[in-house]
């Protein structure tokens, strides 16, 4: 990693300044924890271990029970003032087998996964010709006689950017797409994988279904046999599919969001919240999404907390539950601590695999610009450029602006992101250890940094 300025010379920078929020013992301590987080290998130790003692970590399961366990003894021995859980009842969704062939014109098998919140299928499966759509909204202009008693596909191709802008056009119909083929009569709905990738192994993730409207199966064409269902589709005979699902809804379950603080010297009772969630999906064990983030942020604080100079404000290291499913351990986090969200200080989470971290992005008024500006300053010989004031901080904190909490986005490169993401190929082998060195060590700064700035960062730009 190439690094274009060093340290001392963003040390002098901030520090000339004009009324710079940051203290000169403060600015010090940030380069001798640049030095230590760049050594560590803290973050490493503790990605390994989740994702070797715990493994996958879907919500309601065994797994998720065991990554709570995890966690509280970890952040314990980490030697952090607080450690706590607070309860969250989380659904339980079964995958069981998932299972699909062309059994027409040309018969053979194709890989698939279950979408979370799926049905399952008779035993027999379900079997119908296929009708293909270009994306949701060709499926919803569709005319019912096109699609009624057939099993839709729709195949959307995700494109590749460095910041996962390619996610947002084809999730939607991940999400909705079973819901409106329903509406029209179709038995089943299957959707090219929402991923980057060209390997043969389907991309999970969640779906939902609409009161009032009929539930049919839904499931995910790994993208080379997507492939090969359009290839089939261009011929003239009608292509039929027969598609079985063990999946079943288990019921409620109570899961936690797992939390950690370092107490604040001066203000303990202003908090800065980094964040990642522990849950993951079921086929792989998690490592990119979202163990990394786990991991960098525990690790951060801990930098903190073993260089033994105490921050002004709180750190809170929040391990959020069920954001798989719908966010559903932030909303009860939100809901728990409505009453103390004015004493947010500003908020940040790592959700997009292990980095490295390229850019600082905020939500904060527009006088404390010049010093996140400076901020940015102090993360460049990290590689970390200045972004916008538009962040929206990640999935779990996203809910927290629209209560006039600030938030940053500290972006990790996801590049290959979604070669891997909602995949049983999401494991710890496909972790760069110095990209997550780095992103660790770019937390460490950033809370520290926050958690002793001086600039209030209220109120916030209005969310749209």
């Amino acid at each position: 990693m190439r690094l274009t300025l060093t340290l001392s010379a963003a040390l002098l920078a901030a520090q000339t300044a004009l009324a710079t929020p940051f203290s000169d013992s403060v600015l010090q301590h940030t380069e001798e924890l640049r030095h230590h987080a760049m050594v560590s290998h803290q973050s490493w130790q503790i990605l390994e271990s989740l994702t070797t003692e715990v493994g996958p970590r879907l919500p309601g399961t065994d797994g998720d029970k065991r990554a709570v366990a995890w966690a509280k003894q970890t952040l314990n021995e980490l030697g952090f003032d607080r450690v706590y859980a607070e309860p969250v009842t989380v659904p339980h969704w079964h995958r069981g087998h998932a299972k699909a062939s062309i059994t027409a014109p040309f018969p053979q098998p194709l890989v698939i996964s279950a979408l979370g919140n799926s049905i399952g299928t008779p035993t027999a499966g379900v079997e119908a010709d296929v009708v293909a759509f270009a994306d949701l909204q060709q499926l919803i202009d569709a005319p019912r006689a096109d699609v009624e008693g057939k099993i839709v596909f729709i195949d959307n191709k995700m494109e590749r950017y460095r910041d996962g802008r390619g996610y947002g056009p084809v999730v939607k119909a991940r999400g909705k797409g079973a819901v409106e083929a329903a509406r029209k009569g179709a038995v089943a709905m299957m959707l090219r994988s929402v991923g980057t990738d060209s390997h043969r192994f389907a991309h999970t993730g969640m779906m939902r279904y609409a009161d009032g409207v009929t539930q049919i199966p839904a499931a995910a064409l790994s993208n080379p046999d997507a492939d090969q269902l359009a290839r089939m589709l261009k011929r003239s005979q009608p292509v039929r599919v027969n598609l079985q699902l063990g999946s079943e809804d288990r019921g409620p379950q109570t899961s936690y969001n797992v939390i950690a603080e370092i107490t604040g010297s001066h203000y303990p009772d202003e908090i800065v919240l980094i964040g990642a969630h522990l849950d993951s999906w079921d086929e792989g064990t998690g490592a990119l999404d979202d163990g990394a983030g786990v991991a960098i942020v525990t690790a951060a604080a801990k930098h903190i907390l073993e260089r033994g100079k105490r921050p002004q404000r709180t750190i809170r290291v929040v391990l959020f539950a069920a954001e798989e499913v719908g966010l559903v351990g932030a909303k009860a986090y939100k809901a728990a601590h409505q009453q103390e969200l004015d004493k947010f200080y500003i908020a940040a989470e790592a959700d997009f695999g292990a980095g490295p971290i390229y850019r600082l992005d905020s939500r904060v008024n527009d006088s404390a610009l010049p010093m996140m500006d400076q901020v940015a300053t102090l993360l460049a010989p990290l590689g970390v450029a200045r972004g916008g004031n538009t962040s929206w901080g990640g999935p779990d904190v996203s809910i927290l602006p629209e209560a006039g909490v600030p938030v940053a986005g500290l972006a990790l490169d996801g590049t290959d992101y979604f070669d891997f993401h909602h995949t049983a190929d999401d494991t710890l082998d496909k972790v760069d250890p110095e990209a997550l060195r780095q992103s660790t060590a770019v937390y460490t700064l950033y809370a520290w940094l926050m958690a002793n700035a001086q600039q209030p960062l209220r109120p916030i730009p209005p969310v749209e």
